[in-house]
């Protein structure tokens, strides 16, 4: 049986795959969900493997992870046979995501990050909705806003030491009206990564768009 690991990204939880999760668990895959911390990159990849070897019970499974810096460099796990990245950072070796995000082109959408509130980033709940949630139910992105997990600062300065995609198959699923990571960065690293290029016109950059996403992961998992 495949097993598949879902990694959230930044300012949300494991729970935004929930969607996701029951229809692969439908089509009869292992999933395992990491609620990985945000504050600072080596936790998020130790807790991403320890996870994974939970999934893959001895792991001896091969699994794919999904999702962001983190599977970057938690992605160089041997168990790990591919990387998907839904509208995520995908680092080269030195790189974070503070200085992929730093000085954006002129015309880029600009996340509204508030400044650092001991330690920790937050996104503008007034500005939440537009930016990080828009084609979501707005009772569904309040909800958000006021429930977002904050970010550490490690997690955003951790430099990646040896990005997985330079030795595994990669997906990249672009947003192209995304408001919080420029499609055209999107484009760049997914080009700069080798990866097989998917678009999609949602704004979203979380897991709430169940469907669309299930079915790009279960189109990639056939293929294996």
């Amino acid at each position: 049986m495949k097993n598949i690991v879902l990694v959230h990204g930044g300012f949300v939880d494991g729970a935004g795959w929930e969607g996701v999760y029951k229809i692969l668990k439908r089509d009869g895959y292992s999933v395992s969900i990491v609620q990985n911390p945000d504050d600072i990159v080596g936790g998020r990849r130790s807790s991403c493997q320890a996870n994974s070897c939970n999934a893959g019970r001895t792991c001896n499974s091969r699994w794919p992870f999904l999702r962001g810096a983190v599977i970057t460099e938690a992605g160089n796990h041997p168990k790990v046979s591919a990387l998907v990245y839904i509208a995520a950072f995908a680092p080269d070796k030195g790189e974070s995501v503070g200085s992929l995000i730093k000085d954006p082109p002129p015309s880029a959408p600009v996340p509204p990050i508030l400044p650092p509130q001991d330690g920790f980033l937050f996104l503008d709940k007034a500005k939440f909705p537009a930016s990080f949630a828009a084609d979501v139910d707005p009772e569904k992105a309040a909800f958000m806003a006021d429930s977002q997990v904050p970010w550490g600062m490690g997690a955003i300065s951790g430099a990646i030491s040896e990005p997985a995609w330079r030795t595994k198959p990669s997906w990249y699923l672009v947003t192209t009206e995304d408001k919080m990571i420029p499609p055209d960065a999107q484009r760049a690293m997914s080009k700069r990564a080798g990866a097989t290029s998917l678009r999609s016109r949602e704004v979203t950059p979380s897991t709430y768009r169940s469907q669309e996403r299930s079915q790009i992961l279960l189109n990639r998992l056939r293929r294996t």
